[in-house]
Parts: C-alpha cells; structure tokens; sequence
C-alpha cells in the first residue's frame, strides 16, 4: 500500500527539486523528507528520484506517482468541497474565465443555466488560463473557459500538463486582421500578414504579440508595436483612430465604427477555446450543465461570427 502522506512528499519534492526546499514548504526536517522519500522506494521496489549536485530529478516511476498524486490531491480536495456544501443553504458553482469568453460566451451560457438552475449561487472569476487551470486543479473553481494557440492543450497527462484535468474542446476561434477604414486593404476580402509588414501594429494580448513576433521573424521584417493593451475592445477602438492594424480573434470583434474586420489568408491562425473540468468518478451535475450550456453558446457563436 502506498502511503499518501510519502506521495505528498514526493510531490513536494518533485516541485521544489530538492530534499532541503521540500523540507521547508512542508515544515519537515531535510532527513525526514528523505527518510519519507526511501521508504516510499522500498514499497514501490523502484528508485522514484535521482540525487545529484544539481538537485533532484524524478526517475520515470516517480514521474508517473507524483502524477497519480496530483490526480488523488485533486479527488481529495473535491470531496471535501463536496461535503462542506451539504452543509450550504445553497449549491455553489464557480466558474474562471478569460475576458473574451467571457464577454462573449459566457452571457448566454448562464442565462440559460439560472434559467434551468435557480437555486445555485454562481461565482465568476476572470482568470487567463495560466491562472484558471491552477484554480480548477486546487478547487478554487470548478470548471474554466480557457484557450490555447499552438500545441496541445495546457492540460492531460503529458510535459506541461495538469494531471487530474480534463480539456473539452468548444469551438476554434480564427483571428482576424483589423484595421482603420481607409486603410489600402480594407476593401479586400482577405490579407495576407505580410503584407503589413510596414505597418505599425495595435497589440490586444500578449500571447498575440508572441504569435505576430515569430511570424515577423519567419517572414524576415521586424514588428513595429504602436499600441499595446491587454483588451481587445480597446485595441479596435485605437485601431479605428487610426494608431495602426490589428489581429483580433473571431469572438472578440466588436464592429467598431472606423474598423473593418478582414479574414488572414490560409493557414489562418487561430486559438482553440475550451473548458477545463477535474476529472472525477462522478461528474458534477451542475458543473455539466453549465459546460453544456457553454458548448450551446459556443456553437452559435461559431455560426454567427463566421460573417462578422
């Protein structure tokens, strides 16, 4: 039988990458930890780190507990939130979301979720999913609307994941170039990026200013930043005052007056939106509900915004 309070050490120094920094987030001493740490390795019959003068790294069987520890930390921490609830007078359900989404698919979601579901209390907290993911992973939320641009989802069991999460696929939301009305391809049903090569560009997030940073670098001219804000509304309205062009995702277009939305030529980039729900045994119902109306609002948003 493995022992959670060793799989809870394990984890500590997994994070840590050292017996001494483990010792000290856990309130152990440095020969308790190892003491925790060889013992655990007598039980499985396999060494769980490597000890080196650089720290400590994981052999592949202790990757594979400390990801097991994760998923039985999440389950642990679901269940005490569940029964601290029996006690509530009413059900709660707490959703994180990014801004976007949150402005444009969430409205609709719950409007038909407290149509159905009046006696939850909802809670809403705007989160990007660097820091929603981590929430649903330690019970701070209990489900996310979350996206991500290239490469695979930021949760699941493998190199940069959140072990005990799981992604549920809504809908790809293209992005598409934005500039001032009078703009020499505002008339054109589609652009190409590099044809703005000379143009001064209105940066709306910061995982946009990185995907524009290495398409400029590919195409071999550099990016010429005249605005940078961290809200797309925003960056359309500088847009439309004419302070330079903009790449906006589908969801986001607001139809300022002064801007005009044009589709990118193939491949068009696009980020992938998504929830992220803890994997459990018994799904939540509620969470469920809300998931599903969050995937009716995600489809009519891909029929509407598709002629934007």
């Amino acid at each position: 039988m493995i022992d959670v309070q060793r799989l809870r050490v394990l984890r500590a120094v997994a994070e840590h990458g050292s017996f001494n920094k483990a010792a000290g987030a856990l309130l152990l001493t440095p020969s308790a930890v190892s003491q925790h740490i060889a013992a655990l390795e007598r039980t499985l019959g396999h060494p769980v780190v490597v000890r080196s003068t650089r720290g400590v790294t994981l052999t592949e069987p202790g990757r594979l507990l400390v990801e097991a520890a994760e998923t039985i930390s999440a389950e642990l921490d679901q269940v005490r939130r569940a029964i601290d609830r029996l006690g509530q007078d009413r059900p709660r359900l707490t959703v994180a979301t990014f801004t976007s989404g949150g402005r444009h698919l969430l409205p609709a979601a719950l409007s038909r979720f407290v149509e159905a579901h009046p006696e939850v209390e909802l809670t809403v907290l705007e989160s990007e999913p660097e820091d929603a993911v981590p929430m649903v992973r330690g019970g701070a939320a209990d489900l996310a609307l979350a996206y991500h641009f290239d490469g695979p989802p930021p949760v699941g069991p493998r190199p940069g994941g959140r072990p005990g999460l799981d992604w549920r696929p809504l809908m790809e939301d293209p992005l598409w170039l934005v500039l001032p009305h009078g703009h020499r391809l505002a008339g054109r049903p589609s652009a190409d990026l590099g044809e703005l090569s000379g143009d001064r560009w209105v940066l709306g997030c910061l995982k946009t200013e990185a995907f524009l940073r290495r398409y400029a670098e590919l195409a071999g001219f550099d990016l010429r930043v005249g605005a940078s804000t961290t809200d797309y509304f925003f960056a359309q309205t500088l847009v439309a005052a004419g302070v330079g062009v903009s790449l906006v995702p589908q969801v986001a277009l607001a139809g300022v007056p002064g801007a005009v939305a044009v589709r990118v030529e193939p491949p068009r980039p696009a980020r992938h939106i998504g929830l992220v729900l803890p994997r459990r045994r018994r799904a939540d119902p509620r969470a469920e509900a809300l998931a599903d109306a969050l995937t009716a609002a995600a489809t009519a948003a891909t029929e509407i915004g598709a002629n934007p």
